[in-house]
């Protein structure tokens, strides 16, 4: 299991982008599960949708990203690494995502290469799915200068 002190040594996410409270179960190389406490405090319910919340498809997407995340880079091989999102397949919604449920993601991952990962993910409210898919995501090691190239005149 894992706290949030030990999620943010893994992940660079921060408020208000960090979207996972507790892994509670990590097999690195195999499998993880971490869940994220979903409140009707988050800004984002303040738009999506006035008197109807429902957590918006692209944050319970990255949600269970970062549960994979987490997995890739438990692997001491990836120590040191950001674990960017190159892609997803297969996804689908199966119910929508309220305030004060917990979603629960569990991880797998399908096949790790090099700088290469791709994970199954299942996100679920009560035991029914909520979410699944595949994604891909290549393990980049750590830059010291994250800002952007200022462009050249003409």
């Amino acid at each position: 299991m894992l706290d949030i002190k030990e999620i943010q040594a893994i992940l660079q996410h921060r408020y208000p982008f960090l979207l996972v409270d507790r892994i509670l179960e990590l097999e690195p190389g195999k499998r993880a599960v971490g869940i994220k406490n979903v409140t009707v405090n988050e800004g984002f319910f303040n738009g999506h949708f006035p008197g109807n919340p429902i957590m918006p498809g692209v944050l319970i997407m990255e949600a269970m990203a970062q549960v994979g995340g987490i997995l890739l880079l438990s692997s001491t091989d990836n120590e040191g690494k950001l674990a960017l999102f190159g892609g997803a397949d297969k996804v689908r919604f199966r119910r929508p995502v309220f305030p004060g449920d917990q979603l629960v993601t569990e991880v797998t991952i399908l096949r790790c290469r090099g700088d290469i990962g791709r994970v199954k993910v299942v996100g679920k409210i009560d035991d029914q799915i909520a979410a699944e898919g595949e994604y891909l995501f290549v393990l980049k090691k750590e830059e010291a200068e994250t800002s952007v190239p200022a462009k050249k005149g003409k």
